[in-house]
């Protein structure tokens, strides 16, 4: 599944969770609810690997665990090489400043009491201590006009922002430590189409200019025909398609990614 080139394979991950029973229900240990089924997939160096599917179906469960933000219940984790899941202390911290995550919502992943240069530069004072405080200024003063906003935004608090300029905020964040892999958990879905438009733009830029590699989680089939190079539709926790982008949204395979496009009035090409 997995070849020499990845950076990042994933083989029989899984995660279940114990979802509770009713108080009447009779059944005091309640039930267990599965997550992610045995999913694999590898991701090579520069590629935008989206995962697309419903809400509930496991994408954002996933896209935790690549990170070991979640632990799996079983299966294999491999990010330039190594076993991630094997990795533990120092190690760990190492792997984890090379993966970096954009969350959905702009507004609730920005610590309301830090200023935005705080919240930008605290990558830096966590993995790269040496740093001198003028140095993490103006790496973080850098990469802020990087994402298109000014100098002054170092010293304002995030909910001063626009949703759009908060999702800029966050991606500078994730970026500050220049890692190879970002994965974006529905970075447009907050947002107005014309806002999510420009930040979708905005990330491509940033993927050129920085040799990005996005793993790019998404309910919206037209924004991962935009931005995708392969793409996997996850249904109940499995992956139940996977393939090039423009083979899989124009021809598909499986009746769930056929039901899927029949609710999209046209998509844009790929």
């Amino acid at each position: 599944m997995v070849s020499g080139q990845s950076l990042l394979g994933v083989t029989e991950l899984r995660k279940s969770y114990h979802r509770s029973a009713g108080v009447f229900s009779g059944d005091g240990g309640g039930q267990r609810f599965t997550a992610v089924d045995g999913v694999s997939f590898s991701v090579e160096p520069g590629e935008t690997f989206a995962i697309v599917g419903e809400s509930g179906c496991g994408k954002t469960t996933l896209a935790r665990m690549l990170l070991r933000l979640i632990e799996p219940d079983s299966g294999e984790i491999r990010f330039g090489g190594q076993d991630l899941l094997a990795l533990g202390g120092e190690k760990l911290r190492e792997q984890r400043r090379q993966m970096q995550m954009i969350f959905q919502d702009p507004f609730a992943s920005l610590n309301p009491r830090m200023r935005v240069g705080e919240i930008v530069a605290e990558p830096l004072a966590i993995h790269e201590p040496r740093l001198s405080a003028g140095e993490r200024q103006d790496r973080t003063a850098a990469m802020l006009q990087r994402v298109g906003l000014n100098e002054d935004a170092r010293k304002r608090y995030p909910h001063e922002f626009s949703g759009g300029q908060r999702q800029r905020i966050g991606i500078a964040r994730a970026l500050i430590l220049r890692p190879k892999l970002v994965v974006a958990d529905e970075p447009v879905s907050a947002l107005d189409v014309s806002v999510g438009a420009q930040v979708l733009l905005l990330l491509q830029d940033l993927q050129s200019e920085f040799g990005l590699t996005y793993i790019f989680i998404s309910h919206s089939l037209p924004v991962v025909a935009q931005v995708a190079t392969r793409v996997a539709v996850m249904r109940a926790g499995q992956f139940v398609e996977l393939g090039g982008v423009e083979q899989v949204l124009r021809q598909p395979k499986h009746a769930y990614t056929q039901e899927l496009l029949a609710a999209v009035p046209e998509l844009p090409r790929a």
